[in-house]
């Protein structure tokens, strides 16, 4: 599956908003993104489809701010661990409900989280490898079929269930859409939200130059395992 997710949201009412077919106020969301990250420079570009918006590429985002509900895609929302999501990103949520999803299919890793007042009602966060990294709350009623065993992966698979496929489901559940599976009627009416985008970047230089690095030390170690020879890209 190549599936990647980074989604957040604030909404009393986030699927039923956003099958309404909510129209983005331009002024209210570019403040809006610059209440998600301050700081940076935001500048208008493009915008995307909410089911095509949810991997952005690096330093842009998408948004949607309209009475009720806020919405941003954000690849750096990708994994995320729920309870340490940053607390300024529950304070813009001002007493609404609050939920954030990431999904990245190179390590099938999958994370999502859910507030009321600002408090942490659900979080799950867990990958083949790692297992169960965070479990916070009582699982939501759509987890039951999962745990239950209803949705098993050929063995051998150390979880009881692929973590993008309880994604999909949670995506569905939490924001009205998915991007990959079945297609519902539904989904079409959230997924097809237009959202407007924006470049988002550190005038620091400091996130650039932390990818960087993060992609050098993996090129490296792709290069070891492969006997390539050391070199720039």
């Amino acid at each position: 599956m190549g599936v990647k997710v980074g989604i957040l949201a604030f909404g009393d009412d986030i699927p039923v908003r956003l099958r309404g077919g909510p129209v983005a106020d331009e002024d209210r969301t570019l403040e809006f993104v610059r209440r998600v990250h301050p700081g940076y420079v935001v500048e208008p570009i493009e915008g995307c489809a909410l089911k095509y918006a949810t991997y952005p590429p690096d330093d842009v985002v998408f948004a949607s701010s309209s009475a009720g509900l806020d919405i941003v895609c954000d690849q750096r929302l990708t994994l995320v661990q729920p309870s340490t999501l940053s607390g300024h990103l529950c304070r813009i949520g001002d007493g609404r409900r609050m939920a954030v999803l990431g999904m990245h299919s190179v390590t099938d890793w999958l994370s999502y989280g859910t507030w009321s007042d600002g408090v942490l009602v659900r979080s799950l966060n867990l990958t083949p490898d790692s297992g169960i990294i965070e479990s916070v709350g009582e699982p939501l009623p759509f987890e039951a079929p999962y745990w239950a065993g209803g949705h098993p992966v050929e063995d051998p698979y150390p979880l009881p269930f692929h973590p993008l496929d309880l994604g999909q489901t949670a995506l569905r559940h939490l924001f009205g859409f998915a991007t990959d599976g079945p297609d519902h009627a539904d989904d079409r009416a959230a997924g097809e939200v237009d959202l407007l985008g924006f470049r988002v970047t550190d005038p620091t230089g400091a996130e650039q130059a932390a990818r960087d690095a993060i992609r050098q030390e993996v090129l490296q170690m792709v290069r070891a395992a492969t006997g390539q020879p050391a070199g720039r890209e």
